[in-house]
């Protein structure tokens, strides 16, 4: 007999649920699925799901230009700004998923700002941005940030269209909930893409092993569609012939079938009414759990009992979370049986409002831009770039991205169309979506699986900077080993850490920022036979997906030749402004805080001898004379005793570990001498006493270096760079015979609003008429997330 239809509670806490009513009688307890809905909530706990979203100022770009960016860094359960790393990494890759540029961006409360100086060399082509943190490098590549660009190259134009064949096409099948079963009808979805992963038309058939037609099919929106299908029993298997046009033909064998499994079908039975009917071949009762959850977090839970090879599971759509929600089935074992997606759109969006103050506007015209947003508190950005022939693709909202492409495996084709587009065909293409780009950025078994520790800590307080020792020779793992790293600099900052059981070292640097050069050494007295190697912290995983598209077009050919002008122009005009950096506060507090002594040399008559300066001028350091060379011993003014060991030397911040070196330098190069006096604990050191020597330039002025230190140039988050663009708020500016050909007018990653206020953005037009379109983007302290564009027209001068 059928079973009853059941309706699904709603707590998010279910450890109790009623057991539903069957024709067959009462349902068999099911106690595992409180243990599912314990279990992942564990795991949310424990592994926060965060998420990075980039607003880039456009999409096409120059070789030579300046691509700029923020980054939101948002709480991928409930969409709100999250703090929880304090650094992101952004890489441009080519074609091939190769990084060609890769940068560093420091965030504060879940937002950052950057750069990247596309190189004059860079070969025209599609490329792809990608971000990600620390954190995220736990989890798949599918859930770190990808957004498609394309260079432009027009000094060495290259790039032609690939050749168009069938072999340029890709169709791939997926039965809903993941398995075809012999003998059970199941609903088939596909996709049909071009050479650049956009869908296309297409029409096909099924084939079985004898050429009979099983089953037809036609594409939809986007080059998807799905068909009903049942596998017959026996050792058949199907093929799709897809045909793309005249004399283009694909194949593409479909999944195997199973002979035995489950198949599952999501209904939609009603206005606000979702249907899930599970069937198996096995005709055994069986219990089955299912958890429908969002964002790691559970929003239905049920049991039911499978009988006669069915179970009917009915709930209601508004009982779903925002966003995309997987609706899983389990069997008692708590193994995962079948997974279907399904969408409903977030009630609430961030309703920014932006308006110009004029309908359209001369060149060299001042504009001023009103945007609001009715949130507690929010952060936006906001771009206006021109609109032209090759600037024709829209922009990823950060609304579209955090509640439906980023749960999603692959590009998804004008998400807007999913959020704005009502009625049957929005439904289906819907649909057809969820079944075709379904992701998870889990797996079940490490849900279920006893905690292990992650392979990848979080950054809170800026760059971690990785290394690890080996035994020279043998390549193996050192644990237990200190290492030291330092930065050469007039501020004084040494870090060290001892080596794990994989001989890898952790150091969190302060005020690590820009390109430096960094020393990475251990204590030769104590090891000299240690090996060092910096340890990249750029992912080395990528996520599968189409090559980002691309193609030079003959008839667009002008419009090249005019940008390439454009930017010659801006080149020659506008360079000088190009590379300002915004100034910020240093601490030139020494790591180890204030010193008990400080001597500035210059103040004292100047020896040619260190021996001399330190005997005559600091009377806290002792100088002694073994049979091993120079020894420096610090008094230790608290208990009133001289240390006995040598105390951790310093020159511009890097340790000296052989004194006799320290005192061979010329001392007329030193600048500054810092005493602590008194033990001093960092990490894992001991140091007896500090004695910190700084050079005038802070570049260790021709200091000889142990031959086992490692010297390697290293680069920090970058520095801001300023955006620049002419104000024409005087009648001199304004009749500046200066060139302004600006294809971007205004970026400004930084726009806070409070409340209703609302807030008033100035910028000027240049000397190019044209349509500019305005992307405004931002996200609100409550989770609340949106998008606003609109065009400003720019009229030539008469």
């Amino acid at each position: 007999m059928m079973p009853k239809k059941i309706l699904l509670a709603t707590p998010l806490a279910l450890l109790a649920l009623a057991t539903p009513q069957a024709a067959a009688g009462q349902t068999a307890p099911l106690d595992s699925l409180d243990g599912l809905t314990g279990k992942l909530l564990r795991y949310e706990q424990r592994s926060p799901h965060e998420k990075l979203f980039l607003h880039l100022d456009r999409p096409v770009y120059l070789s030579g230009e300046t691509l700029w960016f923020k980054v939101y860094a948002a709480d991928g359960t409930h969409a709100r700004p999250l703090a929880l790393s304090s650094v992101a990494y952004v890489e441009v890759l080519d074609a091939d998923r190769q990084p060609v540029l890769q940068t560093k961006v420091a965030l504060q409360q879940g937002t950052g700002q950057g750069t990247l100086v596309l190189p004059t060399a860079l070969a025209a082509g599609g490329y792809t941005v990608r971000a990600y943190t620390s954190w995220m490098k736990n989890f798949s590549p599918d859930a770190y940030f990808h957004r498609s660009i394309t260079v432009i190259n027009t000094q060495a134009a290259s790039g032609a269209s690939a050749r168009d064949s069938a072999a340029a096409y890709d169709a791939q099948f997926f039965p809903e909930g993941g398995h075809l079963v012999r003998g059970l009808r199941s609903r088939v979805a596909f996709k049909i893409t071009d050479k650049a992963g956009r869908g296309t038309a297409a029409e096909g058939r099924v084939l079985n092993q004898r050429g009979a037609v099983v089953a037809t099919f036609k594409t939809q929106r986007f080059g998807m569609g799905h068909f009903d299908f049942t596998p017959a029993p026996g050792p058949d298997t199907y093929t799709a012939t897809v045909t793309l046009g005249p004399k283009r033909v694909l194949t593409q064998p479909l999944p195997v079938a199973a002979e035995q499994g489950y198949v599952i079908r999501l209904d939609d039975t009603g206005a606000d009414e979702l249907t899930l009917t599970v069937k198996t071949s096995s005709p055994q009762p069986e219990p089955l759990a299912l958890l429908a959850h969002s964002r790691q977090q559970v929003a239905l839970a049920a049991k039911q009992m499978l009988v006669n090879g069915q179970a009917v599971f009915t709930f209601k759509k508004s009982a779903l979370l925002d966003g995309v929600s997987h609706l899983t089935l389990f069997n008692a074992d708590r193994k995962p049986l079948c997974e279907r997606l399904y969408f409903r759109a977030p009630q609430q969006l961030l309703a920014l409002t932006a308006q110009a103050d004029k309908p359209q506007y001369g060149v060299r015209n001042k504009v001023s831009v009103q945007v609001a947003a009715p949130a507690p508190a929010a952060s936006l950005s906001m771009a206006v770039y021109r609109l032209d022939s090759l600037t024709t693709a829209p922009g990823l909202g950060i609304d579209r991205y955090l509640w439906l492409t980023s749960e999603l495996q692959g590009t998804v084709e004008n998400p807007d169309y999913y959020f704005t587009a009502t009625g049957p065909e929005a439904a289906e293409a819907t649909d057809n979506l969820l079944l075709t780009q379904g992701w998870s950025r889990f797996k079940w078994e490490d849900v279920l699986a006893a905690p292990k520790p992650f392979e990848f800590l979080p950054e809170p307080y800026g760059p971690v900077i990785q290394a690890q020792v080996l035994q020279a020779g043998t390549r193996q793992p050192r644990a237990g080993i200190n290492v030291f790293l330092s930065s050469p600099s007039r501020i004084v900052d040494l870090s060290v850490a001892a080596s794990n059981a994989q001989g890898v070292v952790w150091f969190e640097p302060n005020r690590f920022s820009g390109p430096r050069e960094i020393i990475l050494q251990t204590d030769a007295g104590q090891d000299s036979t240690s090996q060092l190697t910096l340890l990249s912290p750029f992912s080395t995983r990528y996520a599968a997906g189409a090559r980002p598209a691309f193609g030079l077009t003959p008839r667009f050919q002008n419009d090249y030749a005019k940008r390439h002008f454009q930017a010659q122009v801006q080149n020659a005009f506008g360079s000088q402004y190009r590379n300002r950096y915004a100034s910020g506060r240093v601490d030139s507090l020494a790591f180890f805080g204030k010193p008990d002594e400080t001597y500035l040399l210059d103040k004292f008559t100047r020896f040619k001898v260190m021996e001399e300066v330190l005997r005559e001028y600091v009377p806290g350091v002792v100088v002694r004379i073994r049979k091993d060379g120079f020894h420096l011993l610090v008094t230790d003014r608290t208990n009133r005793t001289l240390l006995t060991e040598n105390p951790m030397v310093l020159l511009d911040g890097m340790p000296v570990f052989n004194i006799n070196k320290i005192m061979a330098f010329n001392p007329l190069k030193v600048r500054k001498l810092d005493v602590l006096d008194g033990r001093y604990f960092h990490g894992p050191a001991v140091y007896n006493g500090i004695v910190s020597f700084t050079t005038y330039k802070g570049d260790l002025e021709g200091f000889p270096l142990d031959p086992h230190v490692l010297v390697q140039e290293y680069e920090g988050v970058q520095h801001q760079r300023e955006f620049y663009a002419p104000r024409y708020d005087t009648p001199e500016a304004a009749k500046s015979r200066l060139p302004d050909l600006r294809n971007l007018l205004y970026w400004n990653p930084d726009i806070n609003l409070t409340g209703s206020t609302a807030k008033t953005l100035d910028f000027y037009t240049g000397d190019q008429a044209g349509r500019y379109l305005v992307v405004l983007q931002g996200l609100a302290t409550n989770g609340l997330a949106g998008s606003r564009s609109f065009v400003l027209d720019v009229k030539p001068a008469l």
